[in-house]
């Protein structure tokens, strides 16, 4: 199957170029797609763009990722309300060291016939004067054809306008295109459906300049079923920064897809196939309470972003917290991490040697935390066996906590009932 099927079967498809199909059939090509390192990580938002570079490489063509360094000093206003923000050039530095290293999980940069291949435009365009720009590029794009896209039309009627700066933006990266068609035989460039605009700028800078020929090809924008934004959560977007997103979160977020986003999205984002999906999606239909596919895009994804150690330790995570799971996972776990998997839980604080003699369970629960409002509540529960410590039932109200009794030295962990938890922290 070809790369073009490929996308096409599994609902990433959005636009091409005529010919475009037919060229990607001659036999292999390089094509590219660009990331502005507005940030030190990227986003589950980028994923989409992450599986169409793996797959052009898997159907045998070379992936150009291309950092955007110079852009991202500008800002693209496609698909944005307002200007964003500028950075300094040590910012972007740092940003797109964080971005080659992400990238590189995803991509196969070490074949020499197709592997990766890693730009920054900032390479060209550092030395790039402006008046040689506006002579060699600008006079090849005429303002009308730039009034004409969406991205400029949207926000020339919005509120806060257009700054020169942003306008330009179309003209720089159709530049991008022409560069690396001229330099690294890109002739496709690929990215999200709001990119449309300004990858065709690309094309035509290309054709008016050089008389030359290339493509462009885009994929959908992904949304939820329910209509709102996928990636974002309550608490702000999902990164592939472990330190930003820890992978237990991470893996929270695609196991708790809907079914109808869950059966999307394990096309988009995993490499299984038709044969395999299908299969999947069969199973899960006979038995939709096992989440079944949902657990099987979260094993994947999550294996991929991070490491099989890692989803591990989510699913144990998940087990201990919402099922009959041990601690034992927690052992050796950094504190930052145990605060991570804890997160959202109510967690209090208790000076470490209070311990050295012992804490009866009551006085733990009612006055050095406040598990329970009152010690007759606590104890009411206790005798009920509804309190669990370390996930051990307590049936003893006398019974007594010391430093022993702590898990990584540092923590007691309280279960009230199925599924209230609290931590205790030592300091």
């Amino acid at each position: 199957m070809g790369f073009v099927d490929e996308l096409r079967w599994r609902g990433m498809l959005h636009d091409i170029m005529p010919g475009t199909e037919e060229e990607l059939q001659k036999g292999k090509i390089a094509g590219y797609i660009g990331f502005d390192p507005t940030g030190d990580s990227l986003h589950v938002g980028h994923l989409t763009q992450l599986m169409t570079l793996i797959h052009f490489q898997k159907a045998g063509h070379r992936p150009v990722a291309l950092v955007g360094g110079a852009t991202g000093m500008v800002g693209d206003p496609s698909g944005k309300s307002a200007e964003r923000n500028l950075l300094d050039e040590d910012t972007l530095n740092h940003n797109i060291a964080c971005l080659k290293k992400q990238l590189a999980k995803f991509l196969d940069f070490s074949d020499p016939e197709r592997g990766a291949v890693m730009v920054n435009n900032y390479d060209w365009f550092k030395n790039f004067h402006f008046l040689d720009f506006i002579r060699d590029v600008g006079k090849h794009i005429t303002v009308n054809y730039m009034m004409a896209k969406d991205s400029v039309k949207k926000r020339l009627d919005g509120e806060n306008g257009l700054s020169f700066t942003e306008f330009s933006y179309q003209l720089i990266q159709g530049y991008d295109f022409y560069y690396l068609w001229k330099h690294q035989g890109c002739i496709l460039q690929m990215g999200g459906s709001d990119q449309w605009g300004n990858i065709i700028t690309g094309t035509e800078l290309i054709r008016r300049k050089d008389s030359g020929t290339a493509f462009a090809l885009t994929t959908k924008l992904i949304k939820k079923a329910d209509g709102n934004k996928f990636g974002k959560t309550e608490s702000g977007a999902v990164w592939l920064d472990a330190d930003k997103t820890s992978p237990y979160r991470y893996y929270q977020f695609w196991l708790n897809a809907s079914d109808d986003d869950a059966k999307n999205w394990i096309k988009i984002f995993t490499l299984k196939s038709k044969e395999e999906i299908e299969s999947l999606i069969a199973e899960h239909d006979a038995a939709p309470h096992l989440r079944i596919v949902q657990k099987a895009l979260a094993k994947d994804i999550t294996i991929r972003t991070h490491s099989e150690a890692d989803y591990e330790t989510a699913v144990k995570t998940s087990e201990f917290l919402f099922g009959n799971g041990s601690l034992d996972f927690l052992e050796g776990m950094s504190h930052p991490a145990v605060l991570d998997v804890f997160d959202g839980i109510p967690q209090f604080h208790i000076a470490k040697d209070q311990l050295t003699e012992g804490i009866d369970i009551l006085d733990l629960l009612a006055v050095y935390a406040s598990v329970f409002p009152s010690k007759g509540e606590a104890r009411k529960m206790i005798q009920g066996g509804g309190v669990s410590v370390n996930k051990v039932k307590i049936s003893d109200v006398n019974q007594r906590f010391s430093q022993e009794n702590l898990v990584n030295d540092r923590y007691l962990i309280v279960q009230r009932g199925k599924k209230n938890y609290f931590l205790l922290i030592t300091t």
